[in-house]
């Protein structure tokens, strides 16, 4: 059985099946491909005494030092160093390769050299978003592209969604993956797709006209700029009806957000909406999807494509592989990739249940999944309550508690300095917009409890906005992703922040 079976029964196929093969396609891979044409890689198996030959295995992998994305930023000394985990090939020594001169004989030599120009001249780039560093491009080739309409088509394929669907891609417009996931994955699939750019490009008001004028079946955007737009065709009255699902991406998705999308659709006139997220990141080249499902049902897991990557979840504290089910630290290794090649990614982020070989509950796929809630370390934050102490507060469980607490529609988290002193202990502001007819009372009170119960925190303030306001201070439309935590506390030395509110400013 040929690692070709991989591609061909990628979401068929038991446990051990999928390990055998990934094992044999990644010694094929690091020896065609990385070893012979990545500068770093190179680097790294000689000062290990690695070859393609130690990996035959996934747990192989364990012999490779993991790369981080700190591996990737420019020095003062190599301003370009993600280039050096680009795939660059010699003509020369690729011209002398058995297989090309096989090829050459049989098809010409023009052909062939066509053929592998197309395979690995870079000839599109994206993005990270640079929040927490620099932004590092990650290069495509034309083989990565057909890589990215093949998993972008699967999204689609796992999310029901078929020819008579219209698609309406409301992912911001920039060199960043979710925008160009979404737009491929109407191509690969034949399916008609509007990508409006989001908030930058046509603004809340453009994105209606266009949900009116398409009448789309599935939305795809990002939850917070998404809950605006129907919020916003809420007060206006409209309908928009038809819809049956939504495909979310770029932020995480707590249960809340997903009922709030869900009634907000009922109300519109589309009830029943089935609600996915995704999971990507620049790094990968590759976004994974939930099957859509009814919110408030257990969700099913990020379905892998294990033909394209191996994913690894390891104890973030000493790097450990972690058994099935447990979670920890995503790590990611392509199998599939031409363009900029990383490999044994750490991700920094953590999934709560690990991975699963278990058939999905909602497909019957076999794939692997990752399950549970994804969460990013840059979001455990410190805070100083006190003038002696401090205390980590784990902002992705903030996020899902507040978005679970009912009549909170929109929000911000606002961090402070007590008199805007940065020696001075902390402050969480909190900006809430209400959803529903429910007492500003109620919602403060629900707040407080809720806070205080799960992170023995209290905001200092709660301040109510409308939810033109709170569009104000998340940016929509105006920021690539709008600004649910924002850090006002200044740093020694530095200038007291401002705003038109407290927190208006990033």
């Amino acid at each position: 059985m040929s690692s070709a079976l991989l591609t061909k029964r990628w979401h068929s196929l038991e446990r051990d099946t999928v390990r055998r093969l990934q094992g044999e396609k990644l010694h094929c891979y690091l020896r065609d491909c990385v070893l012979p044409f990545s500068k770093h890689y190179q680097k790294v198996f000689a000062a290990h005494g690695l070859t393609a030959a130690d990996f035959r295995s996934i747990d192989d992998l364990r012999q490779l030092p993991f790369t981080r994305k700190e591996d990737l930023l420019p020095t003062p000394d190599n301003p370009r160093k993600s280039l050096e985990f680009a795939l660059i090939p010699d003509p020369k020594v690729q011209a002398r390769r058995p297989s090309v001169v096989l090829r050459s004989l049989w098809r010409g030599p023009a052909r062939v050299k066509e053929e592998l120009d197309r395979e690995w001249r870079p000839i599109f780039m994206t993005s990270t978003t640079g929040r927490s560093t620099e932004p590092v491009a990650f290069l495509y080739t034309q083989h990565d592209i057909r890589n990215l309409g093949l998993g972008s088509g699967r999204v689609a394929d796992i999310g029901n969604t078929t020819r008579e669907d219209r698609m309406l891609n409301m992912f911001p417009f920039a060199p960043h993956l979710a925008f160009w996931y979404m737009y491929y994955s109407g191509i690969n699939n034949n399916i008609f797709c509007l990508s409006t750019g989001g908030g930058k490009v046509m603004g809340t008001e453009g994105n209606l006209r266009a949900i009116q004028k398409l009448k789309p079946t599935v939305l795809a955007a990002m939850p917070t700029f998404l809950y605006h737009v129907l919020t916003q065709a809420v007060e206006e009255k409209l309908r928009l009806e038809g819809i049956h699902g939504i495909c979310l991406g770029g932020e995480k998705v707590p249960e809340g957000m997903r009922r709030k999308l869900a009634e907000l659709c009922t109300q519109l006139g589309s009830p029943g909406v089935k609600v996915g997220a995704t999971y990507g990141f620049t790094e990968s080249k590759l976004a994974f999807t939930e099957c859509p499902f009814n919110p408030g049902d257990p969700p099913p897991g990020y379905h892998l494509y294990p033909d394209m990557g191996i994913f690894e979840v390891i104890d973030p504290e000493n790097g450990t592989v972690q058994p099935d089910g447990h979670g920890g630290e995503i790590v990611w290794t392509p199998l599939e990739q031409r363009g900029t090649v990383v490999l044994r990614y750490r991700t920094g982020d953590f999934i709560e249940n690990g991975l699963t070989y278990e058939p999905c509950s909602c497909c019957g796929r076999r794939m692997p999944r990752l399950m549970g809630k994804i969460s990013r370390v840059s979001d455990f934050r410190a805070m100083r309550f006190q003038k002696v102490k401090g205390t980590i507060i784990d902002f992705n469980e903030l996020e899902h508690v507040l978005d679970d607490v009912r009549g909170v529609g929109s929000w911000q988290i606002e961090l402070r300095k007590a008199n805007n002193d940065p020696l001075e202990i902390d402050e969480i502001v909190l900006h809430v917009s209400r959803s529903g007819d429910t007492p500003e009372a109620n919602v403060l009170a629900t707040i407080t409890n809720q806070l205080q119960s799960h992170f023995e925190i209290r905001p200092n303030r709660v301040v109510f906005h409308s939810e033109d306001e709170i569009k104000t201070l998340q940016k929509v439309g105006v920021a690539l992703k709008e600004q649910k935590v924002v850090d006002n506390r200044p740093r020694a030395g530095a200038a007291p922040a401002s705003g038109q509110f407290a927190g208006a400013k990033p």
